[in-house]
């Protein structure tokens, strides 16, 4: 299938011809397009259709494309906005970028420039799904990120302490945890908040052009190279350049990387002038970049200049607490999205959500629930109208081999147990009830684990599949001690 096939483009210009002449030839490259005369226009088919990809005049009267570039950035956080400007704008189409526009054009605009300044817009739009849309503020959240438990806690007080310094960080985390939401919460809280945040998914940048949207590019540098370009270095001058997906960078690159790091300095692509810039570094990778260095695709001095400060983002499995909060905010959002009056879940739909694994993390978790309530026939979202996943789920007891469950007094999906307690709970506040149990039931089987395990955290924390820190954490809180060795080699007794 082509890149583009079931993507969906809105051109929004005043001037009939060139939304015309636009509509033909992105329809040629196999998108979906809408069109719009103006920032009104557009701001009504965003709110009734799915758009991946907007490209806007900058200058149109009434709603202009300026306004509704914010206006998207504020309500559609992530969706790449592409601006149309004549040579005359161009600074303010800069300014746009350093605002969040994906990139700009200018008019006449070049054929081919067109063409990849949208195919690297919809292949931005395609990655950026994989990273959920969890901001909201009020009761339960911090810098906007929803979340109160232990795990997210510890995140928390890292980014209050290296808010503030120009050091670099370096996030990691499972695809759909959050990564974006975290250098976010890093830029708002630093000296820099009033200073640009420019963001790039270098998965989403062709390896041949990553030079270019990094750096920039001077005039005839290459073909469609129709102008001269800043690349996002230097539009993150004074503020912070978010790098996401950094283990995708060729190797060839991550040299020029590392040179512009240490110095501050790099040249365009085709330029001869060097370029020094004061940015703040944040990067995040959905691999083990020690893994990748082993392997030898990526630079040890590289991963060493970017890890100085490390975050690593726990998967939703490990942070089961925000579960009910998460929740609440979906139901909340895909209300007001869908139309609907969704009160909540039955509580077998609430149990099932409570006890699967998440793979997919917080992203996972969202489209569930934006389902669920499309398909809600009542005020309540029942089991039945959940996905296959949740409803097919096969309850067994902790063992080593799953497949021949024993007899025990309670399930488990997923290593999370329900106690037959759960049941005949007494009506009462949700959210008590299911942390009285959380905390009863983590207790009880982390102290199956370890006794079956003879005290060895980390074949504790591999049957329970959560990592061996998060594990230790969990004992800690828990106030369970481990006696026994830690050591892989001892043999239980």
């Amino acid at each position: 299938m082509e890149l583009g096939a079931t993507q969906t483009i809105l051109v929004v210009d005043d001037e009939a011809n060139i939304r015309k002449v636009l509509s033909a030839l992105l329809g040629r490259e196999g998108y979906k397009v809408l069109t719009a005369s103006d920032g009104e226009g557009a701001w009504e088919l965003l709110d009734s259709a799915r758009v991946d990809v907007v490209l806007t005049d900058l200058r149109m009267p009434g709603v202009d494309g300026m306004q509704l570039l914010k206006r998207v950035i504020k309500r559609y956080r992530g969706l790449p906005v592409v601006m149309l400007t004549a040579h005359g704008t161009v600074d303010t189409a800069v300014d746009a970028m350093k605002l969040g526009a994906f990139d700009y054009l200018t008019k006449p605009f070049d054929k081919e420039e067109l063409q990849a300044s949208i195919r690297k817009a919809a292949a931005h739009a395609r990655v950026r799904d994989a990273e959920p849309g969890v901001r909201h503020g009020g009761h339960g959240s911090r810098y906007g990120i929803v979340g109160r438990s232990p795990a997210l806690d510890e995140v928390f007080r890292t980014i209050q302490k290296v808010a503030a310094s120009p050091t670099t960080v370096l996030i990691t985390g499972e695809s759909g945890t959050g990564k974006e939401l975290i250098a976010d919460a890093i830029h708002q809280e630093s000296p820099r908040t009033n200073k640009p945040l420019i963001k790039i998914n270098c998965a989403a940048i062709p390896r041949d052009l990553i030079e270019s949207e990094l750096f920039g590019y001077e005039k005839g540098a290459f073909t469609g190279a129709v102008t001269s370009k800043p690349g996002r270095f230097e539009l993150a001058h004074e503020g912070t350049l978010f790098l996401d997906e950094i283990n995708s960078i060729p190797l060839e690159m991550q040299v020029k990387l590392l040179r512009a790091l240490q110095s501050g300095t790099f040249e365009r692509v085709g330029g001869v002038s060097t370029t020094q810039v004061n940015v703040r570094l944040i990067t995040a990778s959905n691999r083990d970049l020690t893994g990748e260095v082993a392997g030898g695709r990526f630079r040890e001095d590289l991963f060493y200049r970017l890890n100085v400060v490390h975050i690593d983002l726990p998967p939703l499995r490990e942070r089961r607490d925000d579960l009910p909060l998460l929740i609440e905010r979906f139901v909340e959002k895909f209300n007001n999205r869908l139309g609907k009056q969704v009160v909540g879940l039955t509580n077998q739909a609430f149990q099932r959500l409570m006890i699967y694994h998440w793979p997919g993390n917080i992203r996972e978790l969202e489209n569930v629930i934006e389902r669920a309530i499309l398909f809600a026939e009542g005020d309540k979202i029942a089991e039945d109208e959940l996905p296959n996943v949740l409803r097919d789920l096969q309850l067994s007891p902790i063992s080593d081999t799953r497949e021949q469950p024993k007899p025990e007094p309670y399930v488990l999906v997923e290593n999370i147990a329900l106690s037959s307690s759960t049941v005949s709970e007494p009506v009462g506040p949700l959210k008590e009830i299911i942390r009285r149990h959380t905390y009863s039931l983590e207790r009880d089987l982390i102290g199956r684990a370890l006794k079956e395990t003879r005290g060895n955290v980390t074949k504790a924390a591999r049957r329970l599949e959560i990592s061996r820190k998060s594990l230790q954490n969990k004992m800690k809180d828990l106030g369970l001690r481990s006696e026994d060795t830690d050591d892989e080699d001892v043999p239980s007794r």
